[in-house]
């Protein structure tokens, strides 16, 4: 709610009602030792108008600079509608739906939002969503390792061209259930496949692809599917679904398609908003569903033959016995996977393959004019969708900073996850960005480049 409504009087009715003095009583089961006595740096108490006058002060001081930046958050342009119709009432303050009976719309667009998924990955089933793509990943993982029964090993084969968040995030969650992800080193921006020649398939539960890969070059999906295929390895595919309106779908790679589906769902009508709240996506083939995580909405009929809408799978620890849920995720971002359906239903399929072709025609432009300058060169000869990799001359940082100075938010800093890659940056151009842009960032660029020259 933007404002709290209770008036001190209200206050003292409630206290009196309860027999308490002060709110303090309300939590006196607590022992004196655990409580803080006040918050540091946080002043007195503002009016509404002061925090509104505070807040809007701090985003100006964000700027609104031209964002270059991708590595998993996209700047995309949202469509007014999308978020105007999810911040009507209904979506906004709907709850879980438990009951059927009274939670039909939610319902209705969970199963629409699970129908677009399952459409876009080329797979069965959709879950009703997850918290974001990183934790997705880690459920995949998770449910691959208890759907293969061909094999029981708890080693899961991961390149380093997946998202390093995805593999950080995934080693925490599965360090308890004693899983291990085993690294394939990288050749040329993607998956190294001479490296599987000294690795048998059927050593691993699974074989995790992510296409586009995190340095944003498109991967050999079928080879590696059919090689963890061969060995009785599943398969989990990770990719943008934005770049699913252009690309082969994880459904339809290698001769039998992906067996799981993950990933972030930020690129479809969710701002990039300092990083949150995004969804995560799931899908998988019909015959290993019941390893899902989360809940399934399913269409049925009522006892009068009209067509309504239930929760149909719900493994999760709140409804069955705790040794045998897949997952203790009890809840779908519901309102971000709504702004999603609204918005993959305002665009429609032609309207997603334009948002992305206009993706990949921009990234390749941005990479022609900043490879024309002295000290700039493409790392890998790989294909791209809308991010690719430039090496520099010198040190990122520095480049980045003054790029910064100039309202120009440059690519990410590979430095850190990727150290063997020298003086790299990744840069990703959407839609947003216009040839002007590009010139700009360019123009800039070139000042850097030119002047050390």
């Amino acid at each position: 709610m933007p404002f709290v409504p209770h008036t001190e009087s209200d206050i003292s009715a409630m206290l009196a009602r309860l027999g308490v003095a002060d709110i303090a009583d309300l939590f006196d089961e607590i022992p004196a030792g655990l409580r803080i006595k006040g918050l540091e740096g946080i002043g007195p108490a503002l009016s509404e108008a002061d925090i509104s006058r505070l807040m809007q002060t701090r985003a100006r001081q964000d700027g609104e600079p031209l964002c270059f930046t991708g590595a998993g958050a996209y700047d995309h342009y949202v469509p007014a509608a999308v978020w105007d119709i999810a911040t009507r009432g209904e979506f906004y303050s709907a709850y879980t739906p438990y009951q059927a009976e009274a939670s039909q719309g939610t319902l209705q667009v969970i199963y629409e939002f699970q129908t677009m998924l399952a459409s876009l990955t080329g797979l069965d089933v959709s879950n009703a969503s997850l918290y974001d793509g990183a934790t997705a990943f880690a459920e995949a993982c998770l449910m691959a390792v208890r759907a293969n029964r061909r094999n029981r090993s708890r080693k899961i084969l991961v390149s380093r061209t997946l998202s390093p968040a995805c593999r950080e995030v995934a080693r925490v969650m599965l360090k308890g259930q004693q899983i291990e992800l085993v690294e394939l080193a990288i050749r040329d921006g993607v998956s190294d496949s001479d490296a599987l020649n000294n690795l048998s398939a059927a050593d691993f539960a699974a074989v995790a692809i992510q296409n586009p890969n995190f340095l944003g070059s498109l991967d050999a999906v079928d080879v590696l599917t059919d090689w963890a295929h061969s060995g009785g390895a599943l398969v989990i595919g990770v990719a943008n679904p934005m770049a699913l309106a252009l690309l082969k779908p994880p459904g339809q790679w290698g001769a039998a398609g992906a067996d799981i589906a993950c990933g972030e769902g930020q690129p479809m009508g969710i701002p990039m908003s300092s990083g949150g709240p995004y969804f995560g996506y799931l899908v998988c083939r019909q015959d290993i569903v019941r390893q899902m995580p989360g809940r399934i909405v399913g269409r049925t009929v009522d006892l009068e033959g009209k067509p309504g809408f239930t929760l149909t799978l719900q493994a999760r620890e709140q409804h069955i016995r705790r040794s045998r849920a897949t997952s203790n995720i009890c809840t779908n971002q519901g309102l971000v996977a709504t702004a999603a359906t609204i918005y993959m239903s305002l665009m429609g399929a032609s309207g997603l393959r334009s948002v992305a072709t206009k993706c990949n025609a921009n990234t390749n432009a941005l990479v022609d004019a900043l490879t024309a300058l002295p000290g700039v060169t493409r790392a890998f000869a790989a294909p791209f969708f809308h991010e690719a990799v430039l090496t520099f001359d010198r040190p990122v940082a520095g480049v980045l900073d003054t790029l910064s100075s100039n309202g120009i938010l440059g690519g990410y800093d590979l430095s850190a996850d990727y150290p063997e890659l020298g003086n790299a940056l990744l840069v990703c151009a959407t839609e947003m960005r216009s040839a002007t842009d590009i010139s700009a960032y360019a123009g800039i660029a070139s000042e850097i480049f030119g002047a050390a020259a």
